[in-house]
């Protein structure tokens, strides 16, 4: 039932708030103490990381909580049977379901009170169904990590460079140099759109509104995180490849970029077509199929993704980004995705979609943004 998820719910937090201040407790003593080692700082910044992850799960099951707690409040109408075991995810469904279909107010022993916002649980977004099945999500492809805060810096650990010494045997071990890092600054932005469900719909219908707003809001999200990382990925160096050869990529691949990067290809639809028609002195073709299912398309050893031309330009154009997403851009995520009530002069009320994040460039050499050159040379 769900009184006894929400039993749950709060005793989980109660464990995971107890075991986070016990934890930070002992990061603070080591940080503060001056003559700790550099072993032991180490190992307390990781473990103010681990620290910073469990406030975000804090936080997610609070709001989870939140939600639960304002579903059990609501009338007996909208109680499941006795007897009948409800999963979570069929409460969080139920609970968006309540908050569409009640206009954002919640019944309270006959008295309305309107509620903020509700958070589209992360089990209906993503539930493969939804799915915008032609576009791909860059997002996923970039370092992402979850904001806590509104701004802040994303350190990025450089190359290391220097080497170990020889030493005799027995001997002290040498002073090793210190990791490097590089400081990437973010700062929130917020991002907004509208789902149009009218007030006919919701007022005539008992269907189950969550696939249709869940799918809404996930292509609005894949459609703003891509035109901010597509944005970043066209600032990188250009480089130019020529006619029908691959020479010009495999400079790239292997000359230009350092041989540590972790390299992949992010091609338009017409760069895509252009790495189609590549073969090799035998005839072959370059561009490789996948074997299993799930496994990317390759080109020399290289994945490759494809986005639509407008992702990189405009349509027709043949461009595409070569190199190590992950050291490259760095994405921020302060809110996945919140839905919300608001008002609108012509159609009375509609829902607001809204999420929160910023991209940034993190390593200027780690790509390059490539255009195919259109003078194709004569047969």
């Amino acid at each position: 039932m769900l009184t006894e998820i929400i039993k749950e719910l709060r005793n989980k937090i109660a464990d995971q708030e107890e075991t986070r201040s016990k934890k930070a407790k002992e990061t603070r003593s080591i940080l503060e103490n001056k003559e700790s080692t550099d072993e032991e700082i180490a190992s307390a910044n990781k473990a103010a990381s681990e620290v910073r992850k469990m406030d975000e799960q804090i936080e997610a099951d609070k709001e989870k909580l939140r939600n639960y707690e304002a579903t059990a409040k609501t009338p007996d109408n909208h109680k499941e049977p006795e007897g009948r075991k409800i999963s979570a995810e069929d409460e969080e469904k139920r609970s968006l379901n309540l908050y569409i279909h009640s206009k954002g107010k919640e019944v309270r022993d006959g008295i309305t009170s309107p509620n903020v916002a509700v958070t589209i649980p992360e089990s209906i977004i993503y539930n493969p169904e939804n799915e915008v099945k032609s576009v791909t999500d860059l997002s996923k492809l970039v370092q992402h990590f979850t904001a806590t805060t509104a701004s802040g810096n994303y350190p990025m650990l450089k190359r290391a460079t220097a080497t170990l010494n020889t030493v005799e045997e027995l001997a002290a071990n040498p002073e090793l140099a210190k990791p490097e890092f590089d400081k990437v600054s973010w700062e929130v932005k917020t991002y907004r759109g509208a789902i149009p469900i009218s007030n006919e719909s919701i007022q005539d219908s008992a269907i189950d509104l969550t696939g249709l707003v869940a799918r809404n809001a996930q292509e609005q999200k894949i459609n703003t995180t891509n035109a901010a990382i597509s944005t970043v990925l066209k600032s990188f160096t250009p480089k130019t490849v020529a006619g029908e050869s691959v020479d010009d990529i495999k400079h790239i691949l292997n000359v230009d970029l350092d041989p540590a990067y972790n390299k992949v290809i992010v091609a338009s639809q017409s760069f895509y077509n252009y790495l189609d028609t590549l073969k090799d002195k035998n005839g072959q073709y370059l561009l490789h199929q996948p074997i299993a299912d799930g496994s990317p398309v390759t080109l020399l050893g290289v994945p490759v993704t494809v986005v639509e031309d407008t992702a990189l330009g405009k349509a027709g154009e043949a461009h595409a980004w070569i190199g190590d997403l992950k050291r490259a851009v760095v994405m921020a995520d302060r809110l996945d995705i919140q839905v919300k009530w608001v008002d609108n002069e012509i159609f009375g009320e509609y829902l607001q979609v809204a999420t929160r994040f910023d991209v940034e460039k993190a390593d200027e050499k780690a790509g390059y943004f490539v255009t195919q050159d259109e003078a194709t040379p004569s047969a």
